[in-house]
């Protein structure tokens, strides 16, 4: 939102010192108290070396407490639609109230992904070097996979060895998620089976063209008559390789349209469902204007909605 810049300082606080007890035996960036570090250099201690000090020293940073900061985590986790998900802390070390689920971290992924590029480049950086500390990128993937280019791994004893990854291939991204695992290898291999079977048997295909005309509804009391509704953006969806053609559209369009109708207002609905589940759903929009018309048509319109209203009763 434009608070911070990279070069802002952050003084490290007792809480966010690498020698703090809740840390031992974790991963760290290894801050000092009362030391300055600059905003870019916390992001690469959290990102690339797992620093859970760098976490609490951007929290305290941002919020004023690492508390708050995970009200503020939470918040955003709604708006993004991580309902099995609820923050206690910046690092994610346990505690009986912090949850998550597998398919809550894919939608925090693609939100990275989609709204942060710049960050989300941060993820494929192999090593990173603070106070003459030199760590490597834990997500060892990336070195095997040159298609691998995020995104995190985590490990407690609680939860597992855990892996966020990202993956790119012939146009298509596919994100994956393993929890629970007994070791750096086998998240390793677990991650790299489920993106080959993602690549292997989905794929990414153009639905819906710019600018698609989905119905031509009646609209009231306009210079038209009709007015085409539907998408003004591309639609691309992944999905088991061979079932576009199966896809079910079911279109839902306001009752009684009325002009003045403005290019892009939402008018109703269009769903895409593949065997009973739906794969989309978004608004469908007027893809033109439509102005008022004149004096008499709108006379004449409110006419014939009158009789149409009779006849629906």
């Amino acid at each position: 939102e434009g608070r911070i810049n990279e070069s802002d300082m952050v003084t490290v606080s007792e809480n966010s010192w690498s020698q703090n007890p809740l840390f031992n035996g974790s991963s760290l960036m290894w801050i000092e108290p009362g030391k300055d570090v600059s905003i870019e250099d916390l992001q690469r201690g959290i990102i690339i070396s797992s620093g859970n000090d760098a976490t609490v020293a951007v929290a305290e940073h941002l919020a004023g407490s690492e508390a708050v900061f995970a009200e503020m985590m939470n918040t955003n986790a709604e708006k993004l639609g991580m309902v099995d998900t609820y923050y206690v802390n910046s690092h994610g070390l346990p505690h009986p109230d912090h949850v998550t689920t597998a398919r809550d971290l894919a939608i925090l992924a693609k939100a990275m992904i989609n709204d942060h590029p710049d960050q989300y480049a941060i993820y494929k950086e192999r090593e990173f070097t603070y106070n003459n500390i030199r760590q490597y990128n834990r997500n060892t993937l990336m070195s095997e996979d040159p298609t691998v280019d995020g995104l995190k791994t985590g490990h407690t004893e609680a939860a597992g060895y855990c892996l966020v990854a990202s993956a790119e291939r012939r146009g298509m991204r596919l994100i994956s998620v393993v929890m629970g695992t007994s070791s750096t290898r086998a998240r390793k291999n677990e991650t790299r089976s489920l993106l080959n079977y993602g690549f292997r048997f989905y794929e990414t295909s153009t639905v819906f063209e710019p600018m698609t005309e989905l119905e031509k509804p009646r609209i009231w009391k306009g210079q038209e008559d009709y007015v085409p509704v539907g998408l003004l953006d591309e639609t691309v969806l992944t999905l088991p390789r061979g079932k576009k053609k199966h896809l079910v559209t079911a279109v839902e369009v306001n009752n009684e349209l009325v002009a003045p109708l403005a290019k892009g207002d939402a008018v109703g609905t269009v769903t895409l469902s593949l065997d009973g589940e739906t794969v989309f759903h978004a608004p469908v929009v007027a893809l033109v204007a439509v102005e008022p018309g004149g004096f008499f048509a709108r006379l004449w319109d409110i006419i014939l909605m009158w009789i149409a209203s009779i006849f629906s009763t």
